[in-house]
């Protein structure tokens, strides 16, 4: 697994391999709300939209960078560097998805009656799409019933662990880098 990189080559691998599939689970779920949005006639909103562009960058950026290191010709600093600008784009992500995230209760969504809860919904998407000429409010939709409010924490969980894994990327980059620039010592004796 870890071949001629060493720990350090096969931890790269691994990183890589956990960004791409939390950054497709990312994508179908945030495709399928805009599927939805699209199939009642509204516009989807801009959160998912940027959502959905930045992981499919994201995605592609890592099956290159995968095949590149496995064919040893990734070079190491300038993907450094990468990992940081997809970081920045990550962190963006994490913070405006997770924004209104963070003060709802996912469990308490949809427990009052159901007419209310329906109407509130009603009135509330209605109101935004007359004064946002008809795009979903991202903030409305998140609370719209439980399942939705489930996965929009999902994709503000796993834009957290991405974070996560693309400083460890960044930092694994770095030290092969290191290793590569290193001259072995001569031997005398021989």
């Amino acid at each position: 697994m870890a071949g001629s990189n060493g720990a350090l080559g096969g931890t790269f691998k691994i990183v890589r391999i956990l960004q791409i599939v939390s950054l497709i689970a990312i994508i179908g779920m945030a495709s399928n709300f805009i599927s939805e949005m699209v199939s009642s006639n509204n516009a989807p909103s801009d959160v998912l939209v940027g959502t959905l562009s930045v992981t499919c960058i994201a995605v592609l950026y890592c099956a290159i960078t995968y095949i590149l290191y496995l064919d040893n010709i990734l070079p190491y600093l300038i993907i450094t560097g990468s990992d940081g600008v997809v970081l920045v784009a990550l962190v963006v992500v994490a913070v405006v998805v997770g924004k209104p995230l963070s003060y709802l209760n996912c469990r308490v969504v949809g427990t009052s009656s159901m007419a209310e809860s329906a109407y509130q919904l009603g009135a509330e998407l209605k109101d935004s799409l007359h004064s946002e000429g008809g795009m979903v409010k991202y903030s409305n939709w998140i609370g719209a019933t439980k399942v939705t409010c489930y996965e929009m924490k999902a994709i503000w969980g796993l834009s957290i662990a991405l974070c996560i894994l693309f400083t460890f990327s960044a930092i694994c980059s770095v030290c092969l880098w290191r290793r590569s620039k290193v001259v072995a010592p001569k031997d005398i004796e021989g």
